[in-house]
């Protein structure tokens, strides 16, 4: 494993965070870890994917991408699951995502499917709790994301619409809400919001930046959906638009929409590690802003101090993600770019492969007088996590607390990405830790935020029961990073443990199997879905 030459990292200053450790109230134990098939069969093939619990069976049902099928799990010892039966969903296309009805009793599962052709829709496909087939629904353009609304009433669908590779057609992105009525699972009525109507005004600070000729409906890009406490609204992120729009699930409409902005990377408190060529951990403040882009997101009500009465506030893990198809391209390494010279009198220097040159940037921002050099500089995602409120005023960030928290705690490991041990650094150019996933916990009076790190691995857990004043409680990382594998040779895989954490569920001590709190994580590139038990901490 290579050794980092030298540590630079800045004090942290404008994040309200308690220290690292001396606030935790909780810990996480790994009590079981689940994988259906062979490791090296599954190694980097979304083989688990998303996960969802249920209470009135005590099963888990995870997305295996590899073989196209849902995995359902007897988890009634969460210390040792076992496999109940994978339900084969091939002949409909390919599974994205799956929830469980709230309602204990009511015997039905969703699953979202894509078709595996852009320019054919998806579907949706409802089981029963033992996994048979009850009827599929026909929805929008590759359905990414499912969820139900707490009462069951509603299953909204988050219709991604990514275009084909050489971007010859482009579908529309949209919102699916499927009702059912009464305790009748056979009655559905399906409806698709769609955003052929929405204007420029309409949706104030959205991204819009597909190839020429992209509408607005086009461009849009539903990716994950958070329905708020009451079931009366969605809140749905377009990664690529940075963006989140707000559904009326009663009106069937867009009501609202904001754009999330960026995170100043010049500004103390946000800075970041930015190549993968300076054999050194090297987190500084650069003149790059970067873009939320959050892929997972949720909703939670709180109160705080500083604002009056109980609110809805959202939040994101912010990953960031670009469009890079055959026929399009929105991303590019700084080095390659033209740096406008007024703007950036030192560019030949930002561009050297050990500074700001092997970064990936957008390639559709920062040309503010069009004459394809870039004025200031956009990357994809913040590192960060964020908290918003309903009308989307971000009133918290992370920062660079993320990093420089894993650059201080487990340096020989920083940026490592997913797919190799002894990657160490081989991130900080990309979206370094990469926050992808999150889930959202309540414990006695305390609410907690689970963020799944999908590159170095990991959950970090933060006390977010004041949304204004977050502090951060532990992380764990259930991933064996002595193990040598690679993409060419993974025949180790299987020893390495967690790699590429995708999907996070919390599980109730009121709903959990042994009486104490769960979380589930299923991890994508290991296939691989690990049960931990959430305790007090030990002082």
């Amino acid at each position: 494993m290579n050794m980092m030459k030298r540590l630079l990292v800045p004090a942290i200053a404008g994040i309200s965070f308690a220290a690292p450790m001396a606030s935790a109230q909780i810990t996480l134990n790994p009590i079981s870890t689940s994988q259906n098939g062979i490791p090296t069969d599954l190694f980097d093939k979304s083989a688990a994917e998303i996960v969802k619990y249920d209470a009135f069976t005590q099963r888990m049902y995870v997305v295996n991408g590899a073989t196209d099928s849902i995995d359902i799990f007897d988890v009634s010892d969460p210390s040792s699951p076992s496999l109940f039966r994978s339900v084969d969903l091939s002949a409909y296309g390919n599974p994205n995502s799956v929830d469980v009805h709230p309602i204990s009793k009511r015997d039905q599962v969703a699953v979202a499917i894509g078709s595996g052709d852009a320019t054919v829709r998806g579907s949706v496909v409802f089981l029963n709790k033992n996994g048979d087939f009850l009827r599929q629904l026909q929805v929008g353009y590759l359905p990414d994301m499912c969820v139900y609304g707490p009462r069951g009433r509603n299953l909204v669908i988050a219709n991604e619409g990514e275009p084909n590779d050489d971007y010859t057609f482009d579908p529309v992105g949209s919102v699916s809400i499927i009702r059912t009525s009464g305790s009748n699972v056979e009655k559905y009525s399906v409806f698709e919001v769609g955003f052929g109507e929405l204007t420029e005004e309409d949706i104030p600070g959205v991204r819009i930046s597909g190839p020429e000729g992209t509408t607005i409906a086009q461009d849009l890009e539903p990716e994950y959906i958070a329905i708020c406490k009451n079931g009366r609204r969605a809140f749905v992120s377009c990664q690529e638009n940075n963006a989140i729009l707000v559904v009326d699930l009663v009106r069937r409409q867009v009501v609202n929409a904001f754009g999330l902005g960026f995170v100043d990377h010049s500004v103390l408190g946000n800075a970041l590690d930015v190549s993968d060529k300076d054999d050194m951990i090297r987190i500084a403040n650069w003149r790059v802003k970067g873009l939320h882009m959050p892929d997972a997101i949720a909703c939670y009500e709180a109160k705080s101090e500083f604002v009056k009465g109980k609110k809805t506030y959202i939040v994101t893990a912010n990953e960031g993600d670009g469009r890079d198809y055959d026929g399009f391209t929105d991303e590019s390494r700084l080095e390659d770019l033209t740096l406008d010279e007024s703007a950036y009198p030192l560019g030949d220097v930002l561009k050297q492969r050990e500074n700001l040159g092997r970064l990936n940037v957008l390639t559709t921002e920062g040309d503010y007088d069009m004459d394809d050099d870039i004025e200031e500089l956009f990357t994809f995602g913040t590192r960060s996590f964020s908290i918003f409120n309903e009308d989307g005023e971000r009133v918290f960030d992370s920062g660079e607390f993320i990093e420089v928290w894993l650059a201080e705690n487990a340096p020989d490991t920083f940026n490592s990405d997913n797919s190799e041990n002894g990657s160490d650094d081989s991130r900080s150019d990309a979206k370094g830790p990469e926050p992808e996933a999150v889930e959202i916990g309540t414990i006695g009076e305390t609410t907690y935020a689970f963020v799944g790190l999908e590159r170095v691995g990991g959950i970090m857990v933060f006390n977010i029961t004041d949304p204004y004043a977050v502090s951060f409680v532990t992380y764990y990382n259930n991933r064996d990073f002595e193990v040598e594998f690679d993409e060419v040779d993974f025949t180790n895989v299987g020893d390495a443990g967690d790699l590429g954490p995708e999907g996070i569920d919390f599980v109730s001590a009121e709903d959990s199997p042994n009486g104490v709190p769960l979380l589930i994580v299923a991890n994508e590139v290991s296939g691989t879905t690990t049960i931990y038990e959430i305790n007090p901490a030990e002082f």
